[in-house]
């Protein structure tokens, strides 16, 4: 099969699940109407890319990964206005059509267009090919895991071009996802008690938005040590470590003087969700950001939800609403209140990959990225 006008670019690709991530040669081709083609400059390596390898995130194979990735336009479509060759973006790994009910109730991250491109662009094709010419999906309709990428304007947002495009990256899911959590879906109060459980990428966010918005106690619960210190130089007031002789419940209610006012799940299991809403005091309310497998459950005490009046709800991509929260959190790194500096604990080459991805595994990083030349 020809790919006429083709780009050749290093990738990163899902070619079985429970396998090792490869690095592969594919095909790009341009942009067509309403799409955009970028040059990556740098993808976080998020946990959602490896729950798609391990089959967490029920994304078929041959899939181009990523989706947390900044970098500049280099080919625009028929009837592209929005954006210009030479400007720099951001992608939103939720498409978001503008037009349907929830974009129009001011809820775009639920877009009805989103469930059509969770391997595809929305028209359902794909822009991207193995060297063979076999068709290759990708990520949440972003593949941005690459050195080059063609999505469509849905994904995709423009940002100034003097945010250091690795940083910038990050906003793209990690960031947006825990600061949105706390500002947009729970909305937390000044002076308020928290309790985050999981403090890997997307948590490590959530501590940091909690203390933007003024909690008076920021309470981190992880297993592991490192990622306890790293809360703790995010912000957390207090920590607990979590294990078997640990009654995780009652240490966060006890360092939160009768429980928490707004507690949130970022690990994606069922039973971790149980804890954040039994750490909750009266009126409180406990949001789950963690992506779950299909399969899991959660059980609580039915009767808390009318005597406690307790709240139990989900956050998805931090209810974002990413042309007005993207700027907003880039102005927020530049007065030195959002710190993305930190999280950035190692960086790779695109053929580090699978290191990179067996380092995310381990726990060992706030977040990875591959950066591309």
């Amino acid at each position: 099969m020809s790919i006429p006008e083709a780009r050749r670019a290093r990738a990163v690709v899902c070619r079985s699940i429970g396998a090792p991530v490869v690095v592969e040669d594919i095909l790009v081709q341009p942009p067509r109407a309403g799409e955009l083609m970028m040059k990556v400059s740098a993808c976080g390596v998020c946990h959602s890319d490896l729950s798609a390898t391990d089959g967490t995130i029920p994304f078929p194979p041959p899939l181009v990964l990523g989706h947390e990735g900044a970098g500049v336009v280099v080919a625009v479509g028929e009837g592209v206005s929005r954006f210009a060759v030479g400007d720099h973006v951001v992608s939103s790994f939720v498409s978001m059509c503008g037009k349907c009910r929830y974009c129009a109730e001011g809820r775009p991250q639920l877009c009805d267009q989103a469930a059509r491109t969770t391997i595809s662009l929305p028209d359902g094709s794909v822009r991207t090919f193995d060297t063979e010419g076999r068709p290759l999906g990708v990520f949440a309709g972003c593949g941005t895991m690459a050195e080059y990428a063609t999505l469509h304007t849905d994904n995709v947002v423009k940002i100034d071009r003097d945010m250091p495009l690795d940083r910038a990256a990050l906003i793209g899911c990690g960031v947006m996802t825990g600061y949105g959590a706390v500002h947009n879906t729970a909305r937390v109060t000044a002076g308020s008690a928290t309790a985050v459980f999981g403090c890997g990428g997307v948590g490590l966010n959530v501590v940091q938005a909690c203390c933007i918005a003024g909690a008076g106690t920021v309470v981190a619960v992880d297993t592991s040590d490192e990622k306890l210190e790293m809360a703790r130089r995010l912000g957390a007031t207090h920590t607990v470590k979590a294990g078997p002789d640990t009654n995780v419940v009652k240490a966060v209610r006890g360092l939160t003087e009768g429980g928490a006012d707004y507690s949130f799940e970022c690990v994606g299991r069922g039973s971790v969700v149980s804890q954040a809403y039994g750490a909750l005091r009266k009126g409180g309310t406990a949001v789950v950001v963690g992506v779950a497998p299909p399969d899991d459950t959660t059980s609580l005490r039915t009767a808390t939800l009318t005597f406690d009046e307790k709240t139990l709800k989900g956050s998805y991509f931090g209810s974002a609403r990413p042309p007005l929260d993207f700027p907003r959190l880039i102005g927020l790194y530049r007065q030195g209140r959002l710190r993305l500096d930190e999280l950035i604990t190692r960086e790779y080459r695109v053929d580090e990959a699978p290191q990179a991805f067996a380092d995310l595994a381990a726990g060992r990083n706030a977040r990875g990225m591959i950066v591309f030349d």
